[in-house]
């Protein structure tokens, strides 16, 4: 699980990035709301904990971003500031959760598994999967790039599917080759090229953000760039 942290305390930041790796977790750590920002629009999150005063951006400003441009990323708030005004804050800007410090490590880790098995379950019951402005809908076969529907083959679907599942992850031509054709991969075949450079002048040519990535030697990674 990928998370982004943005907290501008080092010993709290350090205290939660070292507890959530130590947990199995990846942890991408921001020092300010901009760099947050930043790493959010080019990274692939399962959560964000976010402090709530925070440099440059704040993070209600930032939860209120990062819902607009992902609705269905849970977020959770971290402040001093307890009041009933200030939570209303920050879940008027979105944010799923919110733990007042000091808290208990322990007590973040189960709010944490908490929504990311909310969020799990949110996205089985939609069959719809999104990254940033592209959407696919598993039960009408429909992918849609902002507000213009882009016409898939059977195949081109599928491929576009499993790039989508694994935002964020590079994947290569081989595995590629077995999970959405379901064959042994064949060095002599370019079959896999042709497809990708298919979905990238469906998905990516007319649109300024791109998706698709070569790794050269490696293969191919979905995400906002």
């Amino acid at each position: 699980m990928n998370i982004l942290l943005v907290e501008d305390e080092a010993k709290v930041a350090s205290f939660i990035k070292q507890g959530l790796e130590e947990q199995g977790y990846v942890v991408d750590l921001a020092t300010d709301g901009q760099m947050g920002l930043t790493l959010f629009l080019k990274g692939a999150y399962d959560v964000a904990v976010l402090d709530v005063i925070v440099p440059f951006i704040s993070g209600v400003e930032l939860c209120r971003a990062i819902k607009n441009n992902k609705p269905s990323l849970p977020v959770i708030m971290l402040t001093a500031l307890g009041t009933t005004e200030d939570k209303v804050n920050g879940f008027e800007a979105g944010a799923d959760d919110y733990l007042v410090k000091p808290f208990e490590f322990k007590e973040l880790l189960l709010r944490l598994k908490a929504l990311t098995r909310r969020s799990q379950r949110e996205e089985v019951v939609s069959h719809v999967l999104t990254v940033a402005d592209l959407t696919l809908d598993l039960d009408k076969k429909v992918a849609h790039r902002g507000n213009k529907q882009i016409d898939l083959t059977a195949k081109e679907f599928g491929l576009l599917e499993y790039l989508m599942r694994n935002k964020g992850r590079v994947v290569s031509k081989m595995d590629i080759s077995e999970k959405v054709w379901d064959i042994d991969f064949d060095t002599g075949t370019n079959v896999v090229e042709v497809y990708i450079n298919i979905l990238r002048k469906k998905i990516d040519r007319d649109f300024e953000d791109k998706l698709i990535h070569t790794r050269i030697g490696m293969g191919y990674i979905f995400e906002k760039a």
